[in-house]
């Protein structure tokens, strides 16, 4: 028996569900390099205005109906695996809904102007997924036939002819949001071990200048089932799971201030932005008020609001002035923010129609900020944002 229970003694996996609420059984590579799991379970206590004849507070029955809702917090770290998805991928999927779409590199013919490149067969892409060479990661921003596509931004070096791309794998939104199955393990064993299940992705948020690039993903669940008072049949489970046979958790945290940002039609490189926040919100019903059910039965996403907030130093070039003009005329530009650097350690956050709000002018400090709030991005069906790592 252990005398206490150490607080980094903690693992964490993640796993989509084949059905709200049940259960899938996480393995070693579900593993996610989590900074903070927490879970708030509790019972939804309605007054009780019965006359006792005394001032004592009568008790809730049982069956009353329970909320769970939980926040993770998760390190954006190297793609190991480049014939899966990353650890973390069911969260993101969570978040926006559609299966991802995963590329293993194609190899280059030839690149014309406004950054098109050609392929030597049918490429097979949709406009929103992303392509990477080198270092760097793009999105296409128009299919123009069978072998060329358009990219929202060029490469730093242009590819030539015959230099093979990196594989991808890019998430895009859809109508529906799958539920996620998030474990909570501890060490010793013995210790009480925790499921977060049938958990929806209400909100989703990307910090881009943190000491790291961090993912936190927040919403409600359909229960919280654990070790200490597991009962046949919770979560469509036989017996509480073990955790998958310990392995070595080998991954890279990428720091927070390594990357790019194009704005614009242009479109154009900023290299002085100071701290940016994207945020994805699904507005979330867990259908959990009709009559005759203990609990969620479903996740019923609203309409989703997906945008960035970001601070930079205002500059008097034209691309800055551009960018002031497009938020005081509301006119919609493409916003792409890559983090890392390096094969591998590549996610890309394209938005094609974001809204700029006209920005704060904060002369706080010696070098003069502009401050956007939060900034809408807009499409037309399930189009505004695409999240892909390379």
């Amino acid at each position: 028996m252990a005398c206490y229970i150490s607080s980094n003694q903690n693992r964490f996996y993640a796993a989509l569900e084949t059905g709200f609420g049940t259960v899938t059984a996480a393995a070693a590579e579900n593993r996610i390099p989590a900074i903070k799991l927490g879970i708030q379970h509790e019972t939804v206590q309605g007054p009780r205005r019965d006359k006792t004849g005394s001032r004592t507070r009568g008790g809730i029955p049982s069956g009353a109906r329970t909320r769970t809702r939980y926040q993770v917090s998760t390190y954006m770290t190297n793609w190991a695996n480049v014939n899966g998805e990353p650890s973390y991928g069911p969260l993101i999927r969570g978040a926006l809904g559609a299966a991802p779409v995963l590329d293993g590199g194609k190899t280059v013919a030839s690149v014309g102007t406004n950054n098109r490149i050609t392929f030597g067969a049918a490429h097979g892409m949709s406009a929103g997924q992303a392509v990477s060479f080198g270092g760097e990661i793009r999105f296409v921003a128009a299919v123009i036939n069978a072998t060329t596509v358009e990219l929202n931004a060029p490469f730093s070096l242009t590819p030539t002819a015959g230099s093979p791309l990196n594989p991808t794998i890019t998430y895009g939104p859809a109508t529906q949001l799958p539920s996620v199955s998030i474990y909570d393990y501890w060490s010793p064993a013995t210790a009480v071990q925790r499921i977060v299940s049938g958990a929806g992705v209400d909100k989703m948020k990307i910090k881009v200048n943190s000491d790291y690039h961090e993912f936190e993903f927040a919403g409600e669940a359909r229960d919280l089932i654990d070790s200490a008072s597991f009962a046949a049949g919770l979560g469509g489970l036989s017996a509480f799971p073990e955790e998958p046979a310990a392995e070595g958790l080998a991954y890279e945290i990428i720091p927070g201030h390594i990357g790019q940002v194009w704005i614009g039609a242009g479109p154009d490189q900023f290299l002085t932005l100071t701290e940016a926040e994207i945020e994805i919100v699904n507005n979330v019903d867990m259908r959990k008020r009709e009559f005759g059910f203990a609990g969620p039965t479903c996740i019923a996403a609203g309409e989703r609001e997906a945008g960035i907030k970001f601070r930079l130093y205002e500059k008097d070039d034209a691309k800055t002035i551009g960018l002031y003009q497009a938020a005081k005329n509301r006119t919609p530009i493409p916003v792409m923010i890559q983090l890392g650097q390096s094969a591998g350690q590549l996610c890309g956050i394209y938005m094609p129609g974001v809204i700029p709000e006209v920005p704060e002018f904060d002369d706080r400090n010696p070098r003069l900020e502009w401050n956007f709030s939060l900034s809408t991005a807009q499409g037309s069906v399930d189009d505004e944002i695409q999240i892909a790592f390379a």
